[in-house]
C-alpha cells in the first residue's frame, strides 16, 4: 500500500488553490446578470387595439358553399362582385393501351398454324421441360417439317420450333395475338393464331 507523501498533498493543494485565484483573477470584474422581473420592467409596453373577426372571401376561382354567408359588403340575394367562373365541361381520361402479354408463358397453349399454301394444323406449346427447351407437340399438319415439332424454346422474343435431334423447323416473332414467322428449311411463311 502506497503512503501519501505530506510535501506532495501540499503541493497538490497549494496549485489547486493558486489556480482557482488565477481563473477569477483573469476573468475580471463579474457582472450579474438582471434577474427576470428587472427584465420584465424594461420592455416597454404597446397599445392595443380593438380585434374584430369576420369570414374570408372565397379564394380567386372558387365558388362560395351555398350555406356560407356572404362576403362582408354584398348584400344576401345579390351576386357577388368580381369574377365569374365558368366551369368547363371535363371530359373522362382515356383508357390505357390493352396490354399485350409478351414472353415465354404468353405463348404457352394451343395455336392455330396456317402455312403460306393455306393448310393448317394445331400446334401445342407446352410449359413442361424437355431437357433445356420445352415440350411441343402437332396434330393434323400437312407439312411434314411441322409436324416433327417436339420442342420450342423462346429467346430475344422469338418462339423457336425444334423437330428431334435439335434442328431448328421455325422462328416465330410475336405480333399482336399472333406468332408470325417463317419455316427454316423451305423459307415459307408461318403464322400461329389462337
Amino acid at each position: 500500500m502506497l503512503r501519501p507523501n505530506l510535501s506532495t498533498f501540499a503541493a497538490l493543494c497549494l496549485s489547486a488553490s493558486l489556480g482557482a485565484c488565477a481563473t477569477s483573477r483573469l476573468d475580471g470584474p463579474r457582472s450579474r446578470a438582471p434577474s427576470p422581473q428587472a427584465a420584465l420592467e424594461t420592455v416597454p409596453a404597446f397599445p392595443s387595439g380593438t380585434v374584430t373577426a369576420a369570414p374570408l372571401a372565397p379564394p380567386p376561382g372558387a365558388a362560395a358553399s351555398p350555406d356560407a354567408p356572404p362576403p362582408p359588403g354584398a348584400q344576401a340575394g345579390q351576386p357577388a362582385s368580381g369574377p365569374t367562373v365558368i366551369a368547363e365541361p371535363v371530359t373522362p381520361p382515356a383508357p390505357p393501351p390493352p396490354v399485350v402479354a409478351s414472353g415465354r408463358s404468353s405463348v404457352v397453349g394451343s395455336w392455330d398454324a396456317k402455312d403460306a399454301t393455306g393448310a393448317s394444323c394445331k400446334v401445342t406449346l407446352s410449359s413442361a421441360p424437355a431437357l433445356d427447351l420445352y415440350k411441343a407437340s402437332t396434330s393434323g399438319c400437312p407439312n411434314k417439317d411441322l409436324a416433327r415439332v417436339s420442342a420450342w424454346d423462346f429467346r430475344d422474343g422469338e418462339v423457336y420450333l425444334y423437330q428431334p435431334g435439335g434442328t431448328v423447323a421455325a422462328r416465330l416473332r410475336q405480333g399482336g395475338g399472333s406468332l408470325d414467322g417463317a419455316l427454316t428449311k423451305s423459307g415459307a411463311s408461318l403464322a400461329l393464331v389462337r
